[in-house]
């Protein structure tokens, strides 16, 4: 991902170079109706007249692109993903000139773009693009007029000029890209909640919200489905080091840091505690057991598109083997189809999928120098007689796999075991 050009400000264009150049992004809830979008209007001025130059990243109005998808829906269960990223890309459009209209309201100069109008240049993969490159001229010379630069999230074109989008979330994508792009001070992702919590507090009454997390922590969190900012935007923050903010749209306070890893974040053992209810198992029985097998299998359903996240094998003493792994529901149907083509093409057994499953998981940069957090995590569940059916580990996390109806029982459980609510 290049993205690297700085911005060419030049000499006597009024702005200094003492001037800090911050991206704002605002998320659907945040400017879901009318009065919603003329508060955000109000806070990018009292930003902007604080003598900042602003860039604003902003997403489709509420539940836009839902509905617009559901629409989809209703025509066709089998949509072409070209024409579905002409059809989502339009949700942005209409809040960035509405809030450009709402901006000029209050007196000060704003113009709307969309993705592909300045310069965000993806690969070819419809739905969930990449981005290779952002040509920041459009923006540079927007801003050199006075302009609050406003500009659609979520969306860029090809080399051939074709629209796509990024994926679910990628807003948040298009901000800390541009963020990168323009050299910005620091980015600000506002939401409707007042930022990175230890646990989803619509689950955990006690969660408590952290001032600051690493670029790790929450790259791990959102993987696993903590909904406050999307994953790749993050591994971008990462990459070149963007300084983010998640704060809240409804109040001013000062919300959650993303940043580098420091020595005092290992003194905290967890941070947060995850809960997925959108995976699914998927299990292939009596597969044969000898070397290649598996690489079969699951480069059948690579070439499909397909993700998978936690791998379990069970031998058995018959040389056949059982293998389980969990995939995004969303993916279940294309991935089951996949699947049975594998287990043929191996001569192995039956496939089988459970969607009754929650994935909970801890994160935390501390667990690095701290022993028997995952022994802790078990000791939880079993004290609270929640079965764990697969276990996944990596260097700063611990994934469960439990019963689907256990699984908001099982994150209070770990929560309180780890003593991570509110002092």
């Amino acid at each position: 991902m290049e993205i690297d050009r700085a911005p060419r400000y030049g000499k006597g264009i009024g702005w200094g170079f003492l001037v800090a150049l911050i991206v704002q992004k605002f998320g659907g809830s945040s400017v879901a109706n009318a009065e919603r979008i003329k508060r955000v209007a109000k806070r990018v001025v009292e930003t902007k007249r604080k003598g900042h130059r602003l860039v604003v990243v902003v997403s489709a109005l509420g539940d836009t692109t839902d509905e617009l998808l559901d629409l989809v829906g209703s025509i066709t269960d089998r949509p072409s993903e070209r024409e579905m990223d002409m059809l989502l890309a339009t949700g942005e459009q209409v809040s960035v000139a509405l809030l450009a209209m709402a901006i000029h309201r209050l007196g000060e100069k704003a113009i709307s773009f969309t993705g592909p109008q300045v310069g965000i240049i993806t690969d070819p993969t419809h739905t969930k693009a990449r981005i290779l490159d952002i040509n920041t001229a459009r923006i540079e010379q927007a801003l050199r007029d006075g302009n609050i630069v406003i500009v659609a999230g979520f969306q860029g074109k090809t080399v051939a000029e074709e629209i796509t989008t990024l994926g679910r979330g990628g807003s948040d994508l298009t901000a800390v890209a541009l963020g990168k792009a323009l050299r910005a001070k620091h980015c600000e992702i506002y939401t409707d909640v007042n930022g990175i919590y230890t646990a989803d507090p619509r689950v955990v009454p006690s969660a408590r919200k952290l001032d600051q997390v690493s670029y790790d922590e929450i790259m791990e969190l959102a993987s696993l489905g903590v909904q406050v900012m999307q994953s790749r935007s993050i591994e971008v923050g990462k990459k070149f080091n963007v300084p983010i903010y998640v704060r809240s749209s409804l109040n001013h306070s000062r919300g959650t840091l993303i940043t580098k890893e420091n020595p005092k974040m290992e003194e905290v053992v967890v941070s947060g505690v995850a809960l997925n209810l959108d995976e699914a198992k998927i299990t292939i029985f009596r597969v044969p057991d000898r070397p290649g097998v598996a690489a079969r299998i699951f480069k059948v359903i690579a070439d499909h598109g397909i993700n998978v996240d936690m791998i379990i094998q069970n031998k058995t003493q018959t040389n056949k083997t059982d293998i389980s792994f969990t995939v995004a529901k969303s993916e279940l149907e294309s991935a089951m189809e996949a699947v049975r083509q594998a287990s043929q093409s191996v001569r192995g057994g039956p496939v089988t999928c459970d969607e009754n499953i929650a994935k909970v998981s801890i994160v935390g940069v501390g667990m690095r120098s701290h022993t028997g957090v995952a022994s802790k995590m078990f000791g939880a569940l079993a004290k609270n007689k929640i079965n764990i059916d697969m276990i996944s580990t990596s260097e700063i996390k611990v994934s469960c796999v439990v019963p689907g109806n256990k699984g908001k029982h099982a994150v209070r459980a770990i929560h309180q075991e780890f003593g991570l609510g509110k002092k």
